[in-house]
């Protein structure tokens, strides 16, 4: 060590707060540091892995070099704290709370109503907190940027970022507000209203607090004078199983890599964290130089300018962009390169910590700088106890996957990055499965010099990532090009040299191969055009491109523009203290945003508390022969090991008729599938025994994984369901023309934010026990344990205070693994906590169905659809769960809007060998309205003709009965329809479309206008019960108990409008405390958007006897006040507690008869999408959309427009991005943010408009409202139309018209391929059967 001197001792400051930490633990990340040991559990873990913010936090340090102070935000899932030393940590809590002061940006994000679940809003608020200390007044693309690490899976981002941009200067026009359609510069008012009646707003403006920076936390003077005064003196930390050197100068780092040349070095840990964390990589020595001061140094000459290898990409992009600004244009082609792919390159936190030199020696295959560097004879300098040398980073340099030429000892001390010369242009391009903050799927480097005055390539460089085992270089491409003129026959010739040299396997790692080989042609004639324009300016070639051909180097469009959300004043003479019909902010909203809201985790650890991991199957079809439990019970801290024979009542739950074990008893029968299940004093310990403990199998024959496989064996779940309307079979005689066709929508991962959480307490006595659970169903949960430990429910007290995202995944596997840890807590005698990391969350719990749907369709000339028959294959997984429900709504809901009077369906739920799918948003209804509107498509395009003219032709038009003889007016379903042409402007913008498409060869756009029929309710009629129970207490406070669950979807603040209204007092005196089985029984599930019909009712009812109760105090005393009258009631012993219960509606489903009445009413609704793709990548951008929903009258506009967005953006992801997929052996390989792509803030709809059908009623529900929860998810299918509407116009350019398959999500890939370039046309198809590929075509 230097000097020999060493310390132990850590020394940073947490919100203010000296924090001295003596030989902390190397594997001790800053998230659990701060949950755990400082109990600040404002900052969530949503990953583990920095895919998705949700544990964001503010890193500041003091740099002694310019006497600044530089903030940035960081991910503390992968901040290890003994990186912390002079460091400032700024959590949510340290910014604001509300028994203080609540910052500007909590507020806003709050009041914009961008808070619904709430559990990524911590994140969104520290990393727009980081943007405002950097920047106080950012423009629209700081804030995008500064959002672009941050994930949330509830609100669709439009108003978390409606709220970040009360900052920005832009959003002081009413053009950047949305607010109406005119403009204030032209003193117009929006149409239909007059200067004395404003729109209403979703919140008001100037009703924000100021942002003052003086009031934010300083940093701690201490941490200056320590940086200023104190010398530097090397850390050592030595933990359970690692020991961490930080050194302080280039001479003991060099001394520490020739010692411990396996040691690898660690800066922002965002590549050695993950694989540490997920693949179970382990370093007994890490070192980490974060403090050795010539890493970081940034030197500047005529030649070039030399970055430190630990300088951190945010630095980097910083610096590069400076550059770009002082020197001349045409030195700087590799400089704007590199900035063209830091710009998408993860998201902001991990920018601010990665360093330029860890990326580079991590040599990852599609890495998006690697490309660059070497195509730019860019070279590293580095260092060993030999001296120093210089490499060329080049083909040589990279050797193989995650492997470079250094040798072990040798330390990357720079990056030398040249300017370019006279003549010499580079370009970069990359293709990835989302915009931004996504690895890409390929890369590229190509840079080219030209022989001055000619277009005769003098060098040529192409480099590529994403198509081998590490960045390839197209040496023998180049070698064809360079001495030739650059021009058509030349590149010509290079795409078929490039075709021969970069090859993949069918089975290459990744997949995608097609695609991949495609692209590496696509993004070469970018480049192609690219410089033939540039030769035309230089005036070396006379022609310039042409405006179509120029299309195919023009970015997709990216800005954001004004949205509107439209909604309905509240009605004249409504008092200004009833809250129903007003957009009120969620309840909880602000204790969100300063991260005080408390959720299941979040509850401090009990005395005694162990914590359990499950341990699951690696084969999807076996026996079990033996599970040695032994070496786990032998690791330190281990407790027990819990397996079915320990379940002490039932060993199985039962769903719709058929048993799924709780844990695997004799076989499994997926990978996934429970086990057993480890419970210890810590996480660490739990994970540690969970790896040991030993499951010798004997495999099964034949697995099925796919529905062609279940339909070939017959594995099927019974019974198989079946509804017709009309004669089907004798229609087809009678028809114009039949077609038949399919499509296969893919599965999708709820991905709530928080996982699957739980604590049960066991009381000590009278065999009860306290379980804190985030569930939808929390009576089920009750009933699960009390039956598996075989006690009665009333020993069962379930918990449920907020839940961070649902969507139907937590009903029935969050009660097995309730029951799981019950069994722990019952066997140990102490609580239990199980939360589960977001791998095995993916892994265990299911997804929404995947479906294969074939149509066969008749139809006339004129459009009309005589007769269609429908089949739906739903790939359901190894158990049942409520597959057979969901079959049964695909069904139900196969004719949407349509009234086809031939029409048969037939489902059917396949037993396969992976893990079992569940309930999610939609129940089955995105999939069976994908197959019926794509059989609309395929219509259209067999006529020729626009698919909303079929759409128009074949919709219910009056008073009809659906295909299960239910009638129903179609009134609100015209008017939406109607109204979202009219809204959107579809006649123009259809016109303009086909225009784009005549004039862009390479890019193409497409509009589609979706409708909706969504029946509510649950199809069986006792699920549709609710109860409540309010109190009033003396001092006229009211505390109201209901049976729903709030999930983000705002039924607590609904809840509190409905008992503010009925008892006639304000809002602020009524608290809606959590639910939980011993106030209010027998509750219903949570869910097929019926939560506020059902607990609204039981709410009301029971406000209803209060308020009767108190008729007579009123009278007695009609000046008094609420609480008045309260007390006088108490006195003269009047009951101020109430249960209400509501008796809904008799809903059935006869299937014998196939008739019923499954629903109450129906929610309607309409959009309309426009999107833009590009042809040669299959990238695409969704210019615009506009919404029309019939909700009868909202109850909260901003709570509704909210799910109505969110919903939309969930359904976007499902059909364009989200992909499930899985090995040939059934192992999920999508385990995470890094590999599951949700939309981000990127994805959202440019131009995103909303609006709520003024004038409709609906008896059927409280206040005339209707359930909005779900069906909005089906009309992000409009975006897939859309899509598919442009790939149909490329295909024209191919010479390829009327229908054809585009399956559901539409990927790039998908599009890409389907689009038929020339490109893709040069691919030659591997041949079916002839290899095995690397992942299975689910469904």
């Amino acid at each position: 060590m230097s000097e020999n001197k060493e310390t132990n001792c850590l020394c940073f400051y947490v919100n203010g707060k000296k924090v001295t930490e003596n030989n902390a633990d190397p594997e001790t990340m800053l998230l659990s540091y701060l949950r755990e040991r400082l109990r600040l559990t404002g900052t969530k873990y949503g990953c583990g892995g920095g895919g998705c913010g949700a544990c964001t936090v503010m890193v500041s340090r003091y740099q002694p070099g310019t006497k600044t102070i530089l903030h940035y935000s960081a991910n503390a899932c992968l901040l290890p704290v003994c990186q912390l030393q002079g460091a400032a940590v700024t959590t949510v809590e340290g910014i604001g709370n509300t028994k203080t002061r609540v910052h500007p940006v909590q507020e806003r994000i709050a009041k914009a109503h961008g808070s619904q679940c709430g559990f990524c809003t911590p994140g969104m608020v520290m990393s727009m907190y980081t943007l405002l200390r950097n920047k106080p007044q950012p423009n629209m693309e700081d804030i995008t940027v500064a959002l672009g690490g941050n994930l949330c899976r509830c609100t669709g981002y439009r108003p978390i970022v409606d709220g970040c941009k009360t900052f920005s200067p832009e959003s002081n026009c009413c053009q950047a507000n949305g607010n109406g359609a005119g403009c204030c510069l032209n003193g117009d008012l929006p149409p239909e209203r007059s200067e004395n009646e404003p729109p209403p707003q979703l919140f008001d403006q100037e009703d924000l607090l100021p942002l003052d920076p003086t009031q934010d936390l300083i940093f701690p003077p201490e941490l200056i004078l320590m940086a200023e005064m104190e010398p530097q003196v090397s850390q050592l930390f030595r933990g359970e199983r690692m020991v961490w050197v930080s050194p302080v100068s280039l001479e003991e780092l060099i001394q520490l890599k020739t010692s411990h040349p396996q040691a690898p070095l660690v800066m922002g840990n965002t590549n050695i964290g993950p694989d540490i964390k997920f693949k179970g990589a382990w370093h007994p020595i890490i070192i980490s130089p974060t403090r050795v001061q010539e890493l970081f140094e940034v030197t500047k000459t005529p030649q070039g300018v030399c970055f430190g290898a630990g300088c951190s990409l945010s630095v980097v992009k910083a610096l590069l962009e400076g550059l770009v600004q002082e020197i001349p244009e045409e030195k700087t082609e590799i400089y704007r390169s590199l900035l063209q792919q830091l710009g998408n390159l993860g998201g902001q936190q991990i920018r601010n910590v990665a360093s330029i030199g860890g990326n580079i020696v991590s040599a990852y295959p599609n890495s998006d700088l690697n490309p660059v560097f070497a195509a730019g004879n860019c070279t590293l300098n580095v260092v060993s106890k030999r001296g120093r040398r210089e490499i060329l980073l080049n083909k040589d340099f990279f050797v193989g996957f995650g492997k470079t030429s250094l040798k072990p000892d040798e330390i990357v001390l720079s990056v030398f990055i040249p300017v370019s010369r006279q003549g010499e242009f580079m370009r970069a391009f990359r293709q990835a499965p989302r915009k931004e903050n996504a690895l890409a799927t390929v890369t590229t480097g190509m840079r080219v010099m030209f022989i001055e005055g000619s277009s005769v390539v003098k060098e040529l460089s192409i480099y590529y990532g994403g198509v081998g085992p590490c960045t390839v270089s197209a040496t023998k491409t180049c070698a064809a090009v360079i001495g030739r003129k650059w021009d058509e026959q030349t590149l010509s010739d290079a795409y078929t040299q490039l075709l021969d040299e970069i090859s993949l396997s069918p089975s290459h790692p990744g997949g995608q191969v097609e695609f991949r080989r495609s692209l590496t042609l696509s993004l070469l004639f970018k480049f192609n055009l690219q410089m033939l324009h540039k030769l035309w300016e230089m005036n070396v070639i006379q022609e310039d491109l042409s405006e179509g051909v120029s299309s195919a180097i023009r970015p997709l469009p990216k800005q954001l523009q004004p949205s509107l959300q439209e909604f309905q004043a509240v009605v004249k003479g409504q008092s200004g203290d009833d809250p129903v019909g007003r957009p009120i902010m969620h309840r909880s909203a602000i204790s969100q945003a300063t991260g005080e809201a408390v959720y299941c985790d979040d509850i401090p650890k009990m005395d005694g508390e162990l914590h359990l991991v499950l341990v699951t199957s690696t084969r999807p079809h076996a026996k079990i022969l033996d599970i040695d439990i032994s070496e786990a019970l032998r690791v330190p801290g281990v407790v027990d090991v819990i397996t079915s024979k320990d379940i002490p009542g039932k060993k199985f739950r039962t769903f719709t008729g058929i048993d799924e074990d709780i844990l695997a008893q004799n076989e499994v029968s997926c990978v996934g599938h429970m086990v057993c299940a480890v419970v210890a004093d810590n996480r660490k310990q739990a994970k540690r025994g969970a790896a040991l403990v030993k499951i010798a199998y004997e495999d099964q024959p034949g697995p099925v994984f796919t529905v062609e496989e279940a339909i070939e064996k017959q594995s099927f779940f019974l019974p198989q369901r079946m509804i017709e309307r009309g004669n089907v079979d004798e229609a087809f005689d009678k028809v114009d023309h039949i077609y038949e066709g399919e499509i296969r929508l893919g599965g999708q991962e709820h991905f709530y934010m928080e996982t699957q959480s739980m604590v049960v307490v066991p009381s000590g006595e009278e065999r009860e026990l306290k379980v804190y659970i985030s569930c939808q169903h929390p009576t089920y949960a009750q009933e699960s344990i009390a039956e598996t430990l075989g006690i009665p429910s009333n020993r069962v007290s379930c918990h449920v205070k907020r839940v961070g995202g649902a969507f139907g995944g937590k009903v029935t596997k969050t009660s097995i693994i309730a029951c799981i840890t019950s069994v722990a807590a019952w066997k140990t005698g102490r609580a239990v906590r199980c939360v589960l990391e977001r791998g095995e969350d993916m892994l265990i719990t299911g997804a929404r169905h995947p479906v294969l749907g074939k149509h066969k369709v008749g139809f006339m000339n004129d459009g009309r659809i005589i007769a269609a028959d429908l089949h739906y294959y739903a790939n359901s997984g190894n158990t049942a769960d409520e597959s057979l429900l969901v079959i049964e709504k695909i069904l139900l809901h196969l004719d949407n809007a349509y009234k086809v009077p031939n029409l048969r369906g037939r489902s059917v739920a396949c037993k396969t060998n992976l893990p079992s799918n569940t309930a999610f948003r939609g129940f089955g209804v995105p999939q069976s309205m994908l197959v019926t509107e794509n059989m609309i498509n395929d219509v259209a395009m067999k006529l020729g003709c626009n698919a909303e003219e079929i759409r128009e032709i074949n919709m219910y038009k009056e008073v009809s009965l659906t295909h299960y003889k239910f009638e129903f007016d179609p009134k609100n379903l015209l008017r939406c329809w109607d109204e979202c042409k009219e809204k959107s402007d579809y006649g123009s913008r259809r016109k303009s479309v086909a225009q784009f498409n005549q004039q862009n060869r390479w890019k193409k756009r497409g509009m589609a206008t979706i409708p909706i029929k969504y029946g509510i309710a649950f199809s069986d009629g006792f699920l549709n019960q609710a109860a409540s129970l309010v109190h009033i207490y003396k001092d006229g406070s009211v505390l109201v108990s209901h049976g729903g669950t709030e999930m983000g979807q705002g039924i607590h603040t609904k809840m509190q409008q409905v008992a503010s209204r009925e008892l006639h007092i304000p809002a602020s005196l009524i608290h809606i405390t959590e639910t939980n089985t011993s106030a209010v029984p027998n509750t219903c599930p949570s869910a097929a958007s019926f939560g506020t019909d059902a607990n609204g009712m039981a709410v009301k009812d029971a406000c209803e006897i209060l308020y009767q109760r108190l008729e007579p105090v009123r009278k007695q005393n009609p000046e008094g006040t609420w609480q008045t009258w309260v007390t006088s009631a108490f006195i003269q012993r009047i009951s101020l507690s109430a249960t209400g219960y509501y008796r809904g509606h008799d809903l059935y489903m006869d299937w014998e008869k196939q008739e019923g009445q499954p629903y109450a009413y129906f929610t309607y609704g309409a959009c309309c999408s426009e999107v833009e793709v590009d042809c040669l990548t299959g990238d695409y951008r969704t210019v615009r959309t506009d919404i029309v929903m019939d909700i009868g009258r909202s109850i909260n506009p901003s709570v509704d427009i909210g799910q109505i967005e969110g919903a939309f953006i969930q359904g976007l992801g499902l059909y364009t991005m989200e992909e499930l997929k899985f090995s040939p052996s059934g192992v999920l390989y999508t385990r995470g943010p890094s590999q599951y792509k949700i939309p981000a803030v990127c994805d959202i709809p440019l131009q995103f408009n909303v609006y709520l059908l003024s004038g409709s009623d609906n008896p059927h529900a409280i206040y005339s409202s209707k359930g909005i929860g779900e069906p909005v998810l089906f009309l992000g299918s409009s975006v897939f139309f859309a899509i598919k509407d442009a790939v149909a116009a490329a295909r024209v350019e191919a010479g390829m018209v009327g229908p054809f398959t585009l399956n559901s999500p539409a990927t790039p890939e998908r599009t890409c391929l389907a689009c038929n370039t020339p490109f893709t046309q040069k691919i030659p198809a591997s041949k079916q059967g002839s290899f095995q590929p690397w992942a299975l075509s689910i469904p």
